[in-house]
């Protein structure tokens, strides 16, 4: 394979022939409709279980604030991602743009946070479905793995389903996206109309969390004060994160500096609707004390208007949400680790493609990793008597969400630079909020990370992640940064902006 290489700014990289990249080929197959229902595909999920811990740390109304900021940083962030991903229509995405403003290692830290963001989500959702389906078949066949503490059959059962699923085809992935988000909405738009004409719903509810006395500046509006809105601000952001997920779907999209950027800003106002009607309706009718705690807040709420049975059933259509997004996050993973195995800053052989161009490799080792975090956190929650899901939940979502932080804030720094050193090349689409979208969502993004840090209940977690970043810098310091190949993403960095892919 290698037979030259050449060395830039502490890299090297390798030639490979064009049977390297003919082992890695992926096939155009959608449009801004494809687009469209990846994204709100990989975001949904997060309208049904994952949101509502926000307001047990900040109440409804710290959660409603959060709620708000987190609009404004999706609205910068995805008009800033739209611009440069048109420009650089590459499968790496979040790590392309870092790679082309702030070198190699800044193309890694940006990558690697992606990949923690996806795989983590990944292993959130299906944490959750599996709490889904389990309800499901103890409501209808008094079946429950839960109560035998075998759950891990459950996850098993859903990552091998959706790896296949992933690597059947593109075009399958668009198509199933597209269908799935539809029902999904359609199930919320049902929740929405039941709650409000079944008379459980009541503005009270969302009051009925208890002031902690202890806390300076606690209301019935911010019953922990407002410092707890930096604790809601990670879950809330469960109502948009996956989103961003859409400039990895570049070198599959017939169009992508056209298409991109448009099914962003409509799938953008699809899931501020559903989010607030799920945020308001759905704690609404169990109470935000209830809503706080609770691993099926949608289907309880389905269950307080028609009753447990039929619950059961409703919960069927209901996990259709949760599996959405289990498909459009894990379509991310793949294409992350992808984009970056394929230019060798992971293992080369986890870009490969099938007969279906889809990355299979990339998809089970994604997988094979969120399965092994799953049943870890899950033993360790086990010390904890109390809240042990929610426990384990929580922490595998603000693992996902760290990584989210984290790479938005490195994208953001990354369009602020690309402005500036690449003022010639060429942007199909420019975002209408400029420097100020980057600098608002940097910011935001930053604030979140605070929350994270400052967090009791998470620190063990980010440490664990640290560990694991400073374990793939070594490797990449020792071994990788010395066998890179220029892809697609590494040749537009190299040129300065002027290389743009070729469409097959």
């Amino acid at each position: 394979m290698a037979e030259t290489t050449k060395a830039t700014g502490g890299v090297s990289y390798t030639s490979v022939d064009q049977s390297y990249f003919e082992k890695r080929g992926l096939r155009r197959s959608a449009g801004v409709w494809g687009l469209w229902g990846l994204a709100v595909a990989a975001v949904i999920s997060g309208d049904f279980s994952g949101w509502n811990f926000g307001i047990d740390f900040a109440g409804f109304g710290g959660m409603l604030i959060a709620f708000v900021v987190l609009v404004v940083m999706y609205y910068g962030l995805t008009f800033s991602i739209s611009e440069m991903s048109a420009a650089m229509p590459h499968t790496g995405g979040a790590y392309s743009f870092a790679r082309s403003a702030m070198g190699p290692w800044g193309g890694l830290v940006t990558g690697a946070a992606e990949t923690i963001e996806y795989v983590a989500t990944t292993a959130v959702v299906v944490f959750f479905s599996a709490a889904y389906l389990d309800f499901v078949t103890a409501g209808l066949l008094n079946f429950s793995l839960a109560e035998a503490n075998l759950m891990w059959i459950w996850w098993i059962v859903l990552y091998v389903a959706f790896v296949g699923l992933n690597a059947a085809g593109a075009h399958i992935s668009f198509r199933f996206a597209i269908v799935v988000s539809i029902i999904s909405i359609a199930i919320i738009l049902l929740f929405s109309v039941m709650a409000l004409t079944s008379g459980l719903f009541s503005f009270d509810k969302l009051w009925d969390m208890v002031p902690n006395a202890a806390v300076a500046g606690s209301s019935v509006f911010l019953p922990e004060g407002w410092f707890a809105i930096l604790f809601a601000l990670p879950f809330a952001m469960w109502f948009f994160l996956g989103i961003e997920a859409l400039p990895l779907a570049a070198e599959e999209s017939h169009t992508p500096e056209r298409d991109i950027p448009r099914a962003g800003v409509i799938a953008r106002g699809t899931l501020i609707v559903t989010g607030l009607l799920v945020l308001f309706l759905n704690t609404g009718v169990l109470g935000a004390e209830a809503t706080g705690v609770s691993l099926e807040p949608l289907v309880e709420g389905f269950a307080a208007i028609v009753g447990p049975e039929l619950a059961a059933v409703i919960a069927i259509f209901a996990l259709i949400g949760l599996l959405a997004s289990l498909h459009g996050i894990m379509f991310a993973y793949g294409r992350n680790m992808y984009s970056l195995s394929r230019a060798g800053y992971y293992p080369k052989f986890f870009s490969l493609t099938g007969k279906s161009q889809t990355p299979w490799v990339a998809l089970t080792v994604g997988a094979v990793v969120g399965f092994i975090a799953l049943v870890v956190l899950d033993l360790l929650s086990k010390l904890d008597p109390e809240g042990v899901g929610v426990v384990a939940g929580a922490i595998i979502l603000n693992i996902a969400v760290w990584g989210a932080v984290v790479a938005y804030f490195l994208q953001m720094v990354s369009f602020l630079i690309l402005r500036r050193k690449f003022p010639d090349a060429n942007r199909p689409y420019k975002s209408p909020w400029g420097t100020f979208g980057a600098y608002s969502a940097a910011a935001i993004a930053a604030l979140v990370f605070v929350g994270l840090l400052l967090n009791p209940a998470f620190q063990a977690a980010i440490v664990a992640i640290i560990v694991v970043y400073a374990l793939m810098l070594l490797g990449f310091a020792v071994y990788y940064r010395k066998h890179l190949v220029l892809s697609p993403e590494e040749e537009y960095a190299m040129s300065g902006g002027t290389h743009e892919l070729t469409k097959e």
